[in-house]
Formats: structure tokens, C-alpha cells, sequence
């Protein structure tokens, strides 16, 4: 199997950047365990894009952000995406550099922190975990809602509501255990088996979305590309977040690029996933605006998706968003296990995490103890967040939450960046551009953006409550996510005691954990 050679430095620095295991990695059975390199460009992009769930994040992150910000979503998916391109040049520029499955947490551990380099990886974990638990009650929501066109709305005496959380993660749970085993038997039977169903999803989205354009009712409107015009600073800072979120996950083509055939061809995956979202997100934004009332979209949020399809079509057409969804849910509770458990394989070669997530299963060449392991997570994570028992205030503490500290990560991968290759300037002042100003920028807005938000919730709420509409609950979500990295990162320094901690750099061959095949 081959593996990419040591290349150049960044502009302007002397220095070699190392490759994962040093200059020259180990092939044989005495070094790391390695992955089949199977993927290309359009097998990263099907990871990436189910990953970003275009039609989730249009079915129900449209709702969600109408409620917050008014009629202006185009203005806000535009303004979220400026600095997410800066991060997603970061993250190319790194990747050409040294091209890691650990992505993020090696590019920070070696040029800014050890303890940031592994805060960012725990962070990208946890979020995840995070993302799939309240992504499980979503499928199980959006099938109970197919139930429900279908005319099943009540078995064996039980009402089946798609706005209950029991029940939605107690189907969801079916489902992610079903996507956990796919994730399993190996990545490019993963990525064959989304890029089928991007294709039905993005034929369904391109379809009544178009059709909303020229169908809907409500006429078009300068103000909904007006900012000035949203209710209030916080009310824009929130509305941005969840925006931020929409984007998330078009990284983790990189998480997978010891995988892909040509590291180059991560790069590629990301920016086609990247821009393919902004068209997907501003073609619904305006859709929706021109079919749906404000009102309309604020008060059906998590089921937006489906109400927009009644109002375009009759049955049996109009269930064909919903299907969408279901699908777009389903491949992201899949392409959400994929990247995590490749992060926490590279975090297990390092030693800040234990053996368990190194076990590669001889049969299919891929880390089935860790995947097997992560679906467990998330499954209990699900049934922990039964305490709000509505799939709305669900997906708004997760989106809130997750969004605070997804800004933190990327900005942390963008000042990686810029200091890596403080040297471009040498190389001409537009490459300087590119390679230091914008990262730069676009970190200061993130963390700007999360920093006043936080602050917002602490000031909003004067006592604690377990809901989305509390201040301190809506801070305490983001807070636990990473006390617990500080925690775990103490435990890997002194406890497992990971040489990552001494140089920040990834574990040498000669010290990495010998290759564990499960059966």
C-alpha cells in the first residue's frame, strides 16, 4: 500500500513537515495500523455532503433560523458562508501539507498546542456524538411522519407522534444501529451507497425547491438580504450560528484522506461540497420564503420540510420531501460515525486514547471496535436527551451547543493555518492573502461570534432550567463539552502518558501501539 512522502515546508520556512509516522511511513506489520486506500473525489464529496445534510438542514434548519432571525435566511446563509470558505481554505492548505486522518487535532497539536491540538479533536467527537443522538431522533421523527401520510398513525393503542422524543429515538436507534453495521463492512461501500441516495435527495430538493420559486405566493423581497433589518445583535449572532452549523461537516472528507486514493482529492471534495451547499442552501432559503409565511415556518420548524411539500403538491408527490429527509437523515447518521471514528483511530496511534479504537477487522480493513463503539455512544447520548421531550427544543439546544463549539474548532484549525504558513507573504502578497489574512479573519469572526453568544446566554437567564429557552442550560451544553476535553486530555498526559503531549506531534512508528485485528 502506498503512503504520502514527506514534502516541502510552508512558504518561507525551512523546516520539512513530517508525515504521520515521519518521513519514510512504515509499511510493514511493525508500524501503525493502516487503512485501504479505496476513495476519490466523489466518494469524499458523498461523505462530505451526507455529513453537511443538505436536506436536513433545509427541512428543518430553515424553520428553526426563521424563528430566530425573521425572513432573512438568504442573507444569513451567505454571511455564514464567507467565513466557513476561509476555514475550508485552512483546512486545504493543511491537508496538502500533511495529510492525516486526525486532521484538525494534528495540525493544531503540532503548530499551536498539544492541549488545543487535543481539545479540537475532542471537540470534533463530542459534537458528533451530539449531532448523531439528536440526528437518530430526527430519522425516527421524519419516519413517523412517512407513518402518518401512510395513514398509521396509531398502533397497538399508542398515538404515534413525530414531535415525541420517546418515540422518535426509540426508532431512530433501529435505524442507527442498521447505518453502524454499513459503516462497518467499509468506507467505500458507504460512500457508494450515499452518492445513490444524494442523488434522490438533491432531485427532490432541485425539484420543489424550483417549483417554490416561481409557484409561491409571497413576492419576492429586497429586505430578506437586508441584516440591518434582523430584530436584534443577539438575534443575528444566534441566527449565524445555526447557519455555521448548516455548513458544518464538509471537513470530514478530510478525516478520510488516508483513505482516499490522492490526499489532493480531499481538498477538491471539500470546496465541491462546500459551494454545492450554498447553492442548495440559498435555491431553499428563497423557496421557502416565497411559499411559506413567517409564521408558517417558525411554528412547523423540525417539520417544515414536510409542510412545504403539502403546500406544493398532492399526494401522493408531496411525501417525497419527507422521504428525502428521511434518507438525507439516515446518510448522515451514517457519514457522522465514518469521520469520528477515524479522528479517535488517529487519536488511539498517538496514545490520548485507548487500544479499543485501533482494532481493525481483518475482513473488512476497517475500525470496527471503534464504530461499533461510537453507535453505542450515541445511542445512550440519545436516550439521555429524552429530558426534552420535544424534538424541537431538541434540535435547538444541540444546534446551539454543537454550533459554539464547531466555531471554536474551526478558528482554532484557521490559526493553525496562519501560523504554519506565517511565510506566504515571501511568496507574494496574494498568497500571504490567502494563506494568513483570511484564516485569520475568519477566526476572529467565529470566535467573536461564539464568544458573544455565550455571553448573551449567561445574561439572558438569571436561574437554571432544563430548556432551550433557559440562558445558563443553553451555556451549560457547550461548557460540558469541553470541560470534559480538558478532562480527558489531563487523563491522557499523565495517566496514559502519550508522548503527543511532549511535542505535539503524532506518535513514531518505532513508539506507536502495535496493529490490533478484530475478528
Amino acid at each position: 500500500m502506498c503512503r504520502q512522502r514527506g514534502r516541502s515546508g510552508p512558504p518561507g520556512e525551512g523546516a520539512s513537515v513530517r508525515t504521520p509516522y515521519g518521513s519514510d511511513p512504515p509499511e510493514g506489520r511493525d508500524g501503525p495500523p493502516v487503512l485501504k486506500r479505496s476513495l476519490g473525489v466523489t466518494d469524499g464529496f458523498a461523505i462530505a455532503a451526507s455529513s453537511t445534510a443538505a436536506t436536513t438542514s433545509i427541512g428543518i434548519g430553515l424553520g428553526v433560523t426563521v424563528g430566530v432571525v425573521g425572513l432573512h435566511l438568504p442573507i444569513i446563509m451567505l454571511l455564514a458562508f464567507l467565513p466557513i470558505l476561509g476555514i475550508a481554505g485552512a483546512y486545504a492548505r493543511l491537508n496538502s501539507s500533511e495529510p492525516n486522518m486526525g486532521s484538525a487535532y494534528t495540525w493544531v497539536g503540532r503548530t499551536l498546542s498539544p492541549w488545543l491540538g487535543f481539545l479540537t479533536g475532542w471537540i470534533g467527537i463530542v459534537a458528533t456524538v451530539v449531532f448523531l443522538s439528536y440526528t437518530t431522533a430526527v430519522t425516527g421523527s421524519a419516519l413517523l411522519q412517512l407513518a402518518g401520510e401512510a395513514g398509521l398513525r396509531e398502533l397497538g393503542g399508542l398515538r404515534l407522534d413525530p414531535d415525541s422524543t420517546a418515540q422518535s429515538t426509540a426508532i431512530g436507534i433501529v435505524v442507527l444501529v442498521a447505518v453502524t453495521f454499513t459503516a462497518i463492512t467499509g468506507v467505500h461501500t458507504a460512500a457508494a451507497f450515499q452518492k445513490w441516495l444524494l442523488v434522490f435527495e438533491y432531485a427532490v430538493l432541485l425539484g420543489f425547491c424550483g417549483y417554490g420559486l416561481f409557484a409561491g405566493t409571497h413576492p419576492f423581497s429586497l429586505d430578506w438580504l437586508n441584516p440591518f433589518s434582523i430584530p436584534s445583535g443577539q438575534a443575528l449572532a444566534q441566527g449565524l450560528l445555526i447557519s455555521v452549523f448548516c455548513y458544518w461537516g464538509f471537513e470530514t472528507t478530510f478525516s478520510v484522506n488516508e483513505e482516499i486514493r490522492d490526499p489532493g482529492d480531499a481538498s477538491k471534495a471539500g470546496f465541491i461540497t462546500l459551494f454545492t451547499m450554498l447553492g442548495l442552501f440559498l435555491l431553499g432559503s428563497f423557496a421557502f420564503q416565497r411559499v411559506l409565511s413567517e409564521e408558517e415556518l417558525a411554528v412547523n420548524g423540525a417539520q417544515g420540510l414536510t409542510f412545504f411539500g403539502d403546500r406544493l403538491a398532492d399526494q401522493p408527490l408531496a411525501a417525497l420531501p419527507l422521504i428525502a429527509l428521511t434518507l438525507s437523515a439516515v446518510a448522515s447518521l451514517q457519514s457522522g460515525v465514518i469521520p469520528t471514528v477515524r479522528g479517535m483511530f488517529a487519536m488511539g496511534r498517538d496514545r490520548t486514547l485507548g487500544p479499543l479504537w485501533l482494532r481493525i477487522s481483518p475482513k473488512y480493513g476497517t475500525p470496527a471496535a471503534g464504530t461499533i463503539a461510537i453507535g453505542c455512544i450515541a445511542a445512550a447520548v440519545a436516550v439521555l436527551s429524552l429530558v426534552l421531550p420535544k424534538i424541537g427544543d431538541l434540535i435547538l439546544a444541540s444546534v446551539n451547543a454543537i454550533g459554539v463549539v464547531v466555531s471554536l474548532y474551526y478558528a482554532l484549525t484557521a490559526l493553525a493555518a496562519a501560523t504554519r504558513f506565517r511565510g506566504a507573504f515571501r511568496q507574494g502578497f496574494g498568497e500571504g492573502v490567502r494563506a494568513i489574512v483570511l484564516p485569520v479573519l475568519s477566526a476572529v469572526f467565529l470566535l467573536g461570534l461564539g464568544g458573544y453568544l455565550a455571553w448573551t446566554f449567561y445574561d439572558s437567564a438569571d436561574h437554571f432550567e432544563v430548556s432551550p429557552d433557559n440562558g445558563w442550560f443553553m451555556l451549560m451544553c457547550p461548557g460540558v463539552m469541553l470541560l470534559s476535553g480538558v478532562v480527558a486530555a489531563a487523563w491522557a498526559k499523565w495517566v496514559r502518558r502519550s508522548p503527543y503531549f511532549e511535542t505535539g506531534r503524532p506518535v513514531p512508528a518505532a513508539d506507536a501501539p502495535p496493529p490490533v485485528t478484530a475478528a
